[in-house]
């Protein structure tokens, strides 16, 4: 599950934590965007739940130094030692540029340097050198964590997700429909042992299919008009079913790009119908590749009028097979 619920405040999610436990969910995964930063819920997590596995998706390779990146992922590992992921990736221009103040340049490489950094540093090896985009000197954890965590790479085309096969310890998938996944699986050729493939499945737990495709069509607009997710979903085999909505969209008709978005489209990037459905579509996610289905639950009019009783009702039938390994 994505964490922290929205709605919820972070002070009470030790109850959220825990009934997600009880529904049969092994991990909570975190992002990074414009709510919570990426580790404190799962801080929280480590605190409040001694058996959930915790992963970033993702955490920015720009908006930290790569030392304090590194620090943040060791004093986690150290939380909850063993059961903690780090996923990284090179996020957006809006992001980083717009909001963080740091040049967007180079994120391929960037992102590869920073991948090469903390595999070492969280080794708790010194690192002195030059990377292609930075360059550090003489840094060594303080405490390195005694079980080094996973590093996963957030990838979308061939050349980051080659990277990921190369170098890091699994791949994050997003905004992909279930069956794009054996389009991106294969550009990682065959896996090594342990490689996980993680993916972010939205999911909008309503029989209100008016309200779950509006709202999907204003995100889909949002997020595949960004050039990297663009680009992706053209790579993809989209240029023709999104071809009019980027069109739109450079036109400056906002409203246009939205009804642009097909329906067929919408219903395969955001699962909806009841939550029983919703499980049964993200299983599909896992049968074609998937290893860690990470379901990110997006506002409905059910939690959005009842609050926490709604989510305390909702989370048990979402993790309805869990348990199964579905």
């Amino acid at each position: 599950m994505t964490v922290p619920l929205g709605g919820v405040p972070l002070a009470d999610h030790a109850e959220v934590y825990a009934t997600l436990e009880r529904a049969g969910f092994t991990d909570v995964w975190s992002s990074e965007v414009a709510g919570t930063d990426a580790f404190t819920p799962l801080a929280l997590a480590a605190a409040w739940t001694p058996r959930l596995r915790l992963g970033t998706a993702i955490t920015p390779v720009f908006t930290r130094g790569p030392a304090l990146l590194a620090m943040s992922a060791a004093a986690l590992a150290e939380a909850a030692p063993g059961r903690f992921a780090l996923g990284v990736g090179a996020s957006s221009p809006t992001l980083v540029r717009d909001w963080n103040a740091v040049p967007f340049d180079e994120p391929y490489r960037r992102t590869r340097d920073v991948l090469r950094f903390l595999r070492a540093a969280l080794r708790g090896e010194t690192v002195d050198g030059a990377y292609d985009t930075f360059t550090v000197r003489r840094f060594t954890l303080e405490r390195p964590p005694a079980v080094p965590p996973p590093v996963l790479l957030a990838a979308l085309r061939p050349g980051m997700l080659r990277l990921a096969a190369a170098e890091a310890d699994g791949v994050i998938l997003n905004w992909l429909a279930a069956d794009d996944v054996p389009t991106a699986l294969a550009e990682l050729g065959e896996r090594r042992p342990g490689f996980e493939v993680a993916a972010r499945i939205f999911v909008c737990p309503t029989e209100d299919a008016a309200y779950a495709r509006a709202l999907g069509r204003r995100l889909i607009t949002g997020y595949l008009t960004v050039p990297a997710y663009a680009a992706f979903h053209r790579w993809l085999g989209r240029q023709e079913t999104l071809g009019e909505m980027w069109r739109a969209w450079a036109a400056g008709d906002r409203r246009g790009a939205a009804a642009a978005v097909p329906d067929d489209v919408v219903d395969a990037l955001i699962l909806h119908g009841s939550p029983e459905r919703c499980v049964a579509a993200a299983r599909r996610y896992a049968s074609h590749g998937v290893d860690v289905p990470v379901l990110a639950v997006l506002p409905t009019p059910e939690t959005t009028e009842g609050g926490a009783t709604a989510w305390a009702d909702l989370l048990p039938r979402l993790g309805a097979g869990a348990e199964d390994g579905s």
